[in-house]
């Protein structure tokens, strides 16, 4: 009980951590190297991922008008290139996310958030209008 407890309050900060960084980057539109340490740190490999993501331009920001929502459309990095909807901070449709961080976790997100959470915080997502009904459509797949 005390190891879970431990790891509850481990992720928790990491979290607010991470969460500070990214509000850092939101506001300036740009990332140091030490904000990029600190993230490596609290991410690993699945930074430098999104980061590969993000640099191949695979974040699509669906927005939905004339509501505004909206969701990503990240591509994976599989030889089928993959889409994959995810919203940043919450959920992502790929079988890391149930099986990393929902059903064992163990991390705090999968690389398709963090690459639509860099690609938003450094404006670099490619955005797609799209009408409130059509980005219904997309999430009923969901």
């Amino acid at each position: 009980m005390m190891r879970r407890q431990n790891w509850i309050l481990r992720m928790s900060t990491s979290a607010l951590v991470a969460e500070k960084v990214w509000n850092d980057i939101e506001s300036t539109h740009s990332v140091s190297d030490e904000q990029l340490s600190i993230l490596h740190f609290l991410f690993g490999k699945n930074l430098e991922r999104a980061m590969r993501i993000v640099d191949q331009r695979g974040v699509k920001r669906m927005l939905g008008h004339p509501s505004g929502r909206s969701i990503f459309q990240v591509v994976g990095e599989s030889k089928r290139k993959e889409e994959y909807l995810c919203f940043p901070q919450h959920y992502c449709a790929c079988y890391s996310f149930f099986y990393d961080i929902v059903n064992r976790g163990e991390q705090l997100c999968c690389k398709h958030q963090l690459a639509a959470r860099l690609a938003s915080s450094l404006g670099t997502c490619i955005d797609v209008k799209m009408s409130d009904h059509d980005l219904a459509l997309m999430l009923s797949h969901l």
